[in-house]
């Protein structure tokens, strides 16, 4: 099974939508009229979470009407967030069938249909022409993606030039093993952890300029403790990380650990190109 196959069977369940739909009625929510805010305890597949994409989406700040590309959209918060907030139009590409539908019913839900779509694909073939987007953006995505020279020359080749691609990705930092499972990988063997060095090298040689470069750890940090606090107080809320399987308290418990210990971070990388 090559590379992309194993990737997409990892994130594949096969009863994601039954799973959010349960979860949302039981939080007191109709599935049938949705905020987009009222999916954030699931569809935020990144550290920081909802908090996270507001931030980013602000610091981006793609101009309304434009036409972005999210690049590993999962079941599609950020991109619900870009149209919602900045109203942009979105379309977002993902290599898991399952996401892409969960993505296209959750946007239906929430009204956003009209401004929002998905379809399946690669990110190192992308199905769209050249420079057809005006903004672009990736949020914990190149840990799947060994060949990130390719992903970022994709990237600049189906962005008009002199636009903005924002990459939110965890980064190697510091020494140390990474303890698995992860939430975006069982093993090793679909896990690509690069330091922020080479996201520069190859976005410098894929087409474009660097502009910003944010370290993300202490903001999650603090996030992460007072999220720990409300659990604490309140019990596990019915739409949490749990819908994304019942192993991934401890693929999350892993990750802290090495966050923690200052092995990696999350980094904000705002590029243009050139």
């Amino acid at each position: 099974m090559d590379i992309e196959r194993q990737v997409a069977s990892h994130y594949t369940q096969g009863r994601l939508e039954s799973a959010i739909l349960d979860a949302l009625t039981k939080s007191g929510k109709d599935p049938d009229k949705l905020a987009h805010t009222d999916l954030s305890g699931a569809d935020e597949f990144h550290l920081g979470w909802y908090a996270e994409t507001d931030d980013f989406a602000r610091e981006l700040g793609f101009p309304r009407d434009s036409h972005v590309l999210d690049i590993g959209s999962g079941i599609g918060g950020p991109a619900r967030h870009v149209a919602a907030v900045l109203g942009c139009r979105v379309t977002g590409l993902d290599l898991t069938e399952e996401f892409v539908q969960v993505a296209t019913s959750l946007t239906q839900r929430c009204g956003l249909a009209d401004r929002v779509s998905f379809r399946q694909g690669s990110a190192l073939a992308l199905p769209f022409e050249d420079g057809t987007f005006d903004g672009a953006m990736l949020m914990h995505v190149g840990m799947n993606i060994a060949d990130k020279a390719r992903l970022f020359s994709e990237a600049r080749r189906v962005l008009k030039p002199g636009k903005r691609f924002g990459v939110y990705d965890i980064m190697r930092v510091g020494e140390g093993a990474l303890p698995y499972p992860m939430p975006w990988a069982m093993t090793e063997a679909t896990s690509f952890v690069e330091e922020p060095e080479a996201y520069r090298r190859h976005l410098a040689s894929g087409g474009f300029e660097v502009e910003k470069e944010r370290n993300r750890r202490d903001f999650v940090l603090t996030l992460a403790r007072e999220m720990r606090e409300k659990i604490a107080r309140e019990g596990m809320p019915p739409l949490g990380p749990q819908i994304l399987g019942a192993d991934m308290q401890e693929r999350i418990g892993n990750l802290m650990k090495v966050l923690e210990r200052g092995t990696i971070a999350p980094i904000e990388i705002i590029a243009r190109a050139v």
